[in-house]
């Protein structure tokens, strides 16, 4: 019973200790991107989804899976997960963060539907420096980065009221593959 005890409490002190680190990650990971270059995006747009890691790895066929955050004008209003499935060439693995702003209600609204998808993609990734270009039926757009500290976004604006960015956080990855994103959406 001690042990029991002892457990929970054990624990529910991680808990605690752990959800202000929870915290700090989107804030941080928010400062990246400020940093590199979309801070007017953050100030202009209706709102945002940001995933401060999402792991994604391949062998011929690749996945791709991170957890986010949905903020509405500034306030946080829920959780989102992104799945990617690729096929094409492609070997290793990478960990990198994105944002996803939109442009106005209609696009958060579409977003936080339950269940979105982005189209095809192609993308390249090596070390912490990556270029990638995306299209879908509503348009494309383009990304490159450094790396964490020399960051900065590429694309100049919204396409069907959305608009990507990713800053590559470290690993090796060969791309040249075919895939999607799908987004899934959880009010708090």
């Amino acid at each position: 019973m001690k042990f029991l005890l002892r457990t929970t409490i054990l624990t529910l002190l991680l808990t605690l200790m752990c959800t202000p680190a929870w915290a700090d990650e989107y804030s941080e990971t928010k400062k990246m991107f400020e940093d590199a270059g979309a801070s007017n995006m953050f100030a202009n747009s209706y709102g945002y989804a940001l995933f401060p890691t999402i792991g994604k790895a391949g062998f011929v066929i690749g996945g791709a899976y991170g957890k986010g955050r949905v903020y509405e004008q500034g306030g946080y209003v829920g959780d989102t997960s992104m799945t990617q499935a690729t096929i094409g060439f492609q070997l290793g693995g990478t960990g990198y963060s994105q944002v996803v702003f939109f442009q106005d209600k209609r696009a958060f609204v579409e977003f936080t539907s339950g269940e979105f998808e982005f189209g095809a993609e192609a993308q390249a990734t090596a070390i912490t420096a990556s270029a990638g270009a995306s299209a879908n039926t509503a348009g494309s757009s383009a990304t490159a980065s450094g790396g964490k500290n020399n960051a900065s976004t590429g694309g100049s604006g919204y396409s069907g009221g959305m608009a990507t960015f990713t800053i590559t956080k470290g690993g090796l990855m060969y791309e040249a593959s075919i895939g999607g994103q799908k987004f899934n959406y959880k009010k708090r």
